[in-house]
């Protein structure tokens, strides 16, 4: 049974820092895809930042430079380092597992995900 669970959401002012974490359970976590996705009231979602098995990291435009993904593979966790946020950051951010596809797999794209956390929310003001 796969398990993911986000938390460090909150409200933050512009220029502020939060940091979001997930724990993972319930399967290989150190071979997954691990990514984090948001949405926005109103948009749809989209993807954040990715990271494959071999700590490779993608991360869309608008977060280069301001947010820093990585993973514990002791621990199943990942973390989302959020610095210099903008209320355009505001959001529901998710958690995401994709199973191996082939190796270095990497995607920022939902279809390459399978399992997902409830979310954690994320203002900036």
């Amino acid at each position: 049974h796969v398990q993911l669970v986000e938390s460090g959401g909150g409200s933050v002012q512009a220029g502020g820092s939060l940091r979001l974490s997930c724990a993972a359970s319930g399967y290989t976590y150190s071979s997954y895809c691990m990514g984090w996705f948001r949405q926005a009231p109103g948009k749809e979602r989209e993807g954040v930042a990715a990271i494959n098995d071999g700590g490779r990291t993608a991360y869309v435009d608008s977060v280069k430079g301001r947010f820093t993904l990585s993973r514990d593979n002791l621990k199943n966790s990942l973390y989302l380092q959020m610095n210099s946020l903008k209320p355009e950051d505001t959001a529901v951010y998710y958690c995401a597992a994709g199973r191996p596809r082939r190796a270095g797999y990497l995607s920022l794209g939902e279809h390459a995900y399978d399992f997902w956390g409830q979310g954690t929310q994320v203002t900036v003001s």
